[in-house]
């Protein structure tokens, strides 16, 4: 707002220059006034403090109003636009700061009359725009303000989650592995224990009862074969399914690139994961990797699907987008990697460009 009135004056003042020039008046004192007024006026933009500006606008009205009388009429032109800034501060009508520009008309002489109106109209719509234009721009950065204290609270939000989760999972370790201890502790180890007793007790009866010795070494064997059998329930109750690590890989692997890129993504499955081999994973894991980046790269897609589906003899994954496509594929070392991939399994790589890009990994279920 200030650099437009400023503006706005350096335009009377350079019209007044102009006007003694042309004029061929050479008077001191109006050099002075001039001087004194531009002076005063650039010290009004220069101090912050309110009381300061109100002063200064103030005190250049006065000398406005004394250089009117005892320096030159065409003075009272620099009226209006001070009245404007210093009336704004006590008043939000702006029809009424710009009747109050006109109170001084009935005494202002009738050479500079109409110059006066012209100007002061002049002066008041570069004020209006100017406020209009201070008062968007004051609210928008308050929206900026709002929206970057609601990204800053957004973030220590989500690195207080992060930090939940990640304390979380530790915490949730620490349980699994306490757990297994007592496991081991409880079940295995008093049978480890009682088949060790047993053996012990065994090697001291050897020679003196053979047949006790006999009876506790079979104790010990049931009490090892017991024990193993546990070891070999907690194991498996550990491990995760295969299709579900798969799974997970597979969905970890699709939420990260839709978190890191602009684009729609799509996942889907269908049928008995379980005949899925770990070998399997590993591949449709390569591949979809693969074909998503290709997909990142040059397809300027908006969309793309993801799709396992288990049939009755092979695994069909495809990935699909809604790019630009491509009449004529042209096999890369990305493609080429995904054929020797799954070629190692007997499969089948089929890509098509017609509509968007799509990449089909066929698998034969062994």
């Amino acid at each position: 707002m200030e650099s437009w009135i400023i503006i706005n004056k350096l335009i009377i003042l350079i019209y007044l220059v102009l006007h003694y020039v042309h004029g061929n008046i050479h008077k001191p004192w109006i050099v002075f006034a001039l001087l004194l007024y531009l002076c005063l006026n650039i010290s009004i933009y220069i101090v912050k403090q309110a009381t300061a500006k109100k002063s200064g606008l103030l005190l250049s009205i006065i000398l406005t109003i004394l250089f009117y009388y005892d320096a030159d009429s065409l003075f009272i032109l620099f009226f209006p636009l001070n009245l404007y800034e210093l009336v704004s501060y006590y008043i939000d009508k702006k029809w009424l700061i710009f009747t109050m520009a006109f109170f001084p008309v009935p005494f202002i002489m009738e050479s500079v009359y109409s110059l006066y109106i012209l100007v002061a109209a002049f002066s008041f719509t570069i004020f209006t725009m100017a406020s209009i234009y201070t008062s968007k721009l004051r609210k928008l950065e308050n929206h900026m303000d709002e929206m970057r204290k609601d990204i800053q609270k957004l973030t220590r939000s989500l690195n207080e989650n992060n930090e939940y989760m990640r304390q979380s999972e530790y915490t949730f370790k620490l349980e699994e592995r306490n757990r297994l201890s007592q496991t081991i502790h409880d079940q295995i180890g008093h049978s480890m224990t009682g088949a060790f007793i047993q053996m012990e007790a065994a090697k001291r009866l050897v020679e003196k009862d053979t047949d006790k010795a006999k009876e506790l070494l079979q104790n010990s064997i049931n009490i090892l074969k017991e024990g193993i059998e546990k070891i070999r329930v907690t194991l498996k109750n550990i491990k995760p399914p295969t299709e579900q690590m798969g799974m997970n890989r597979i969905k970890l692997l699709v939420d990260e690139f839709a978190a890191k890129h602009d684009m729609k993504t799509i996942f889907r499955h269908k049928g008995n994961l379980e005949v899925i081999s770990p070998i399997h994973w590993t591949i449709i894991h390569q591949n979809v990797t693969e074909a998503l980046t290709n997909t990142m790269k040059y397809a300027n897609a908006t969309v793309v699907s993801i799709e396992i589906h288990v049939l009755n003899t092979f695994i069909k994954v495809e990935v699909k987008d809604n790019g630009k496509g491509s009449q004529r594929i042209r096999k890369g070392l990305g493609i080429t990697g995904m054929e020797e991939r799954t070629a190692s399994m007997n499969g089948t790589i089929i890509a098509d460009g017609t509509n968007g890009f799509s990449v089909t990994t066929l698998l034969p279920i062994q």
